[in-house]
C-alpha cells in the first residue's frame, strides 16, 4: 500500500483530499479529507484514520486491502440511516417502510429526542450513527429567479436543501442519495455533480431497486427478497 494508491482510492469514491504531508516524526504519510477524516500512512505498512467520523473511511482504507492497522477490528456497518423530508408525508412514510422491510433503522431527525438542541447540534450529536443518508426531494416549493416569473418551477423545502448540504458534508457523497419525486416538474436541488439522483413517480417503491444498489456498494447488505 503506497500514498498514491491510497489517495486515488479515496478520491474514487468521492473524498476530496485537502492536504498531503509527510508526518513530522518521518515515518510516513498524511493525508487530510475535506470531510474532516485524517489518514496516517506509516511506512512499514500500516494506517490509522483520525479525525471526523472515521469509521466509513477505516473500511473504504480495507476494501483497498491496506493490510493491519494497528486498530482494533472495525464494527459492522451500522444500519442506521438519516431520513430528511419535506412537507410531503406520503413519501416520508412509504420510504421509512420500505428502510424498516429492508431490515434498517430510519432516523428522521423531528423525531429523535431535542433535549433543547437545535436541529444542526441534534445532527452533530447522532452524525456517528448513520453509514447512510436518503434525501427526498418533493416538490413543496415554488420559486424563480427574481424578475423572471415565467421560470417558476416546483422546489425542495429550503430545510431539505440545508440538511442535504449537512449529509454530505458529513458522510460524503457516495453514501446520500437524493429521490427526486417527479423530476420532469422539479428544479434539482443542487448543480453539484457526481451527486446520486433517483427519480420516482408517485410511489418511493419505484426508487427501491436503485436505492438498495447504491446502498450494497457501500456495505450496507439488502437481502432481495425484501425488495
Amino acid at each position: 500500500m503506497t500514498k498514491d494508491e491510497v489517495r486515488s482510492h479515496l478520491e474514487r469514491n468521492g473524498y476530496a483530499v485537502s492536504e498531503e504531508s509527510r508526518l513530522g516524526n518521518d515515518t510516513g504519510w498524511q493525508i487530510r479529507l475535506k470531510s474532516g477524516q485524517i489518514v496516517n500512512i506509516f511506512d512499514k505498512g500500516t494506517f490509522n484514520v483520525q479525525g471526523k467520523n472515521p469509521e466509513i473511511v477505516r473500511k473504504l482504507m480495507g476494501e483497498l486491502g491496506a493490510g493491519s492497522s494497528g486498530e482494533p477490528p472495525q464494527p459492522s456497518v451500522s444500519r442506521d440511516v438519516f431520513v430528511v423530508y419535506g412537507h410531503d408525508t406520503v413519501a416520508r412514510d412509504q420510504l421509512e417502510a420500505m428502510l424498516r422491510r429492508w431490515k434498517l433503522n430510519p432516523l428522521l431527525l423531528d423525531q429523535l429526542p431535542s433535549e433543547g438542541q437545535t436541529l444542526i447540534e441534534k445532527l452533530e450529536k447522532h452524525q456517528n450513527r448513520a453509514a447512510f443518508a436518503v434525501v427526498l426531494a418533493t416538490p413543496d416549493d415554488e420559486g424563480h429567479k427574481a424578475g423572471h416569473p415565467e421560470e417558476k418551477a416546483f422546489r425542495a423545502r429550503q430545510n431539505v436543501v440545508l440538511e442535504l448540504g449537512m449529509m454530505l458534508a458529513i458522510l460524503g457523497r457516495p453514501r446520500v442519495a437524493i429521490l427526486l419525486k417527479d423530476q420532469q416538474k422539479m428544479e434539482r436541488p443542487s448543480d453539484i455533480q457526481g451527486l446520486i439522483y433517483i427519480p420516482f413517480k408517485d410511489e418511493v417503491k419505484d426508487a427501491g431497486p436503485l436505492l438498495a444498489k447504491e446502498m450494497s456498494s457501500q456495505g450496507i447488505s439488502i437481502d432481495v427478497r425484501d425488495l
